[in-house]
């Protein structure tokens, strides 16, 4: 199998292997493959057309369909912008669909590169947005997906008429867009790990710029205006194992433009500092108001995905705020990004062990579950199957809910207290400060390697992080009953600085006790005795603390409200572990430096307007946690 196709496949689930750990996880991938290669060719026919849309261009789609024609088939559809390779009639993907249990269940499996991908016509929008109330030959990722779906059970033989959509990642966007105007057949939608917002997702985190997606920029603008059937795109080499030092050597942003002259996606992120009109026409979530009642919707996450964690809870609480009679699901797992789509035994993210073969128990009872009934069965609401399927990531056990947060999730207030003190109790008010020095930022990880999109650092162990002078550190005290947190965390910070701009950086952290178990799969240099697991954090560019679309500076040693919504959780607090707050101003390289002073683009920043500054931190500052009550 060619480089390239494993590439691609395997970064529709948000994989490029430029660490050890990953190449590792590629060669499992590979031996998988090549175990089941004959599957597919022995019982599915496979088909390449070129789908005309509404407009004139044609779509490249590749049709695979059972060999056994005694009973009609349901057809579930990925359209992809990371290609549906191999190309060729006589050459077979070695598994298809969304688990090798579907496939070996028998439907009708379609792929289909996305508008200006790969072998599919027309020039490629990054994001292509929503165009409301469209006229006849305008086109979006809607009405492609419709346009494309009309002609396939006009024209596929032996469907049964109902056709299903599924996709990690950007599949997953594009599985979202979907349910948009759908079409009348598209009976269930399954978006997992789906980008709602280029803005949240993936490329920036509240106005701060995911400079961990840099390598890979190219990927999404590199100009193609032909069809391809293979990479037109190079991802950079940094010449460097050091991420880190790397990114610290380019700073400011300016210095990384030469890597990109002729990148049109690094051009409109550049002049596009702020969340205008070019980045708002992109988001998806605010066209989740009128979904169709007849499309049956299951979202999926991983409680632990680094890349795509705001879009799949954002796509699940908007079609269920504003589409009330609608079948609308979830599941999160604990997984990274895409993990549930492949299974190896044990359930690790990062230090973390988990369970066994949990993704497979996902596939099998839940995903299986759920396009079967929808598509092959009666498709009523009764599926069987709860509104929140949900793991525990403390207690590490599934649970499920008629409604998310639970009917008896609680919001509490929580508050930072003097003498690095946590709790319930509000304290009396206290000024608590840190040097934060742009020359050495607090690094989001101790590894050493360069990464594209991290994802172990989601569990990571913050041990090396609270032992630092620029972190601030709030902690509870052993806990004498289990706290289980179950919904959305708001942090409330009460904050001053010498400067005119700074980045917060609020992380929820679950402190074990010094007598836990040991296991195996822990890197070499740590020890789960008194780890400090990572359970939810979140950056605010503070500029942006009023408003996206309009950066405003601090006003030197000024008190200042900042709120930063950290994503929902569903973790217990066992007794005898601790909760921890730790507070900082940078989280590098996962984000780009805060220069500390206010620039209106931080793409144009100079060297001279990065400072050393004071930052303050006041303990009326309060953490608002959705608790499980008992």
């Amino acid at each position: 199998m060619k480089f390239n196709t494993i590439t691609a496949v395997l970064f529709s689930i948000g994989l490029i292997f430029s660490s050890c750990e990953q190449k590792k996880e590629a060669t499992t991938e590979v031996k998988k493959e090549k175990k089941e290669e004959n599957y597919v060719k022995k019982h599915y026919d496979k088909k390449e057309v070129k789908i005309e849309m509404r407009d004139g261009k044609k779509l490249f789609t590749t049709i695979y369909s059972p060999k056994d024609k005694s009973q009609k088939y349901p057809i579930i559809m990925q359209r992809t912008p990371y290609s549906c390779q191999p190309y060729g009639e006589d050459k077979f993907r070695s598994i298809i669909g969304p688990s090798e249990t579907m496939m070996k269940e028998g439907y009708i499996v379609v792929y289909q590169d996305v508008r200006g991908r790969w072998m599919s016509e027309d020039v490629y929008d990054n994001m292509r947005g929503v165009i409301p109330n469209k006229t006849e030959k305008q086109i979006d990722e809607t009405t492609d997906t419709y346009d494309t779906i009309d002609w396939l059970v006009k024209n596929v033989e032996n469907n049964n008429g109902n056709v299903g959509t599924w996709g990690i990642s950007y599949p997953g966007h594009y599985a979202t867009m979907s349910v948009v105007d759908a079409h009348p057949a598209l009976k269930a939608a399954s978006p997992q790990a789906c980008i709602g917002d280029f803005w949240f997702d993936d490329f920036h985190h509240n106005g701060a710029y995911t400079l961990s997606y840099y390598k890979v920029n190219s990927l999404f603008g590199t100009p193609k205006d032909q069809p391809v059937d293979t990479a037109w795109y190079k991802f950079l080499d940094f010449g460097t194992k050091d991420q880190y030092q790397y990114f610290l050597d380019n700073t400011p942003l300016s210095k990384l433009d030469k890597n990109y002259e002729n990148d049109f996606f690094w051009k409109q992120i550049t002049e596009h500092p702020n969340y205008d009109e070019f980045w708002q026409k992109r988001g998806l979530i605010q066209h989740l108001k009128d979904v169709k009642p007849t499309v049956a919707t299951m979202v999926v996450g991983g409680w632990f995905d680094a890349e795509d964690l705001y879009g799949p809870l954002e796509t699940y609480k908007n079609i269920e705020k504003y589409n009330k009679d609608n079948y609308n699901t979830m599941v999160f797992g604990p997984w990274s990004h895409g993990d549930w789509a492949r299974e190896k035994g044990k359930s690790l993210v990062g230090n973390v062990y988990f369970g066994d073969s949990i993704s497979t128990f996902y596939q099998k009872n839940i995903e299986s579950k759920f396009f079967h009934h929808f598509l092959k069965e009666d498709g009523s609401k009764e599926s069987g199957l709860p509104e929140a399927y949900v793991f525990d990531t403390g207690k590490k056990e599934w649970k499920q809910y008629d409604v998310w947060p639970p009917k008896n999730a609680k919001k509490q207030t929580w508050f930072l207290q003097n003498d690095q003190k946590f709790g319930t109790t509000k304290a009396s008010k206290e000024k608590i400060s840190f040097v934060s020095d742009p020359k050495k930022p607090v690094p989001y990880s101790e590894d050493i390697k360069t990464v594209f999109t991290p994802r172990k650092y989601m569990t990571d162990d913050q041990r090396f992080a609270a032992r630092r002078p620029d972190v601030l550190v709030f902690e509870t005290e052993v806990l004498d009953n289990e706290v289980t947190l179950a919904g959305d965390i708001l942090a409330k910070l009460n904050v001053a600085t010498t400067g005119t701009d700074a980045d917060w950086i609020v992380k929820v952290i679950d402190v074990y006790p010094a007598n836990h178990e040991e296991h195996k799969d822990v890197q070499d240099h740590l020890k789960m005795s008194n780890y400090h697991q990572m359970v939810r954090s979140e950056i605010m560019r503070g500029k942006f603390r009023n408003d996206f679309s309009k950066p405003e500076a601090f006003t030197p040693n000024k008190e200042t409200e900042v709120a930063i919504k950290l994503q929902d959780v569903f973790h217990t607090f066992k007794k005898g572990h601790k909760i921890q707050v730790q507070i900082q101003s940078s989280w590098f390289p996962l984000f780009d430096l805060n220069p500390q002073t206010f620039v209106p683009n931080i793409y144009k920043a100079k060297e001279e307007d990065f400072k050393k500054q004071t930052h303050s931190v006041f303990t009326n500052s309060t953490i608002e946690f959705t608790v499980l009550e008992k």
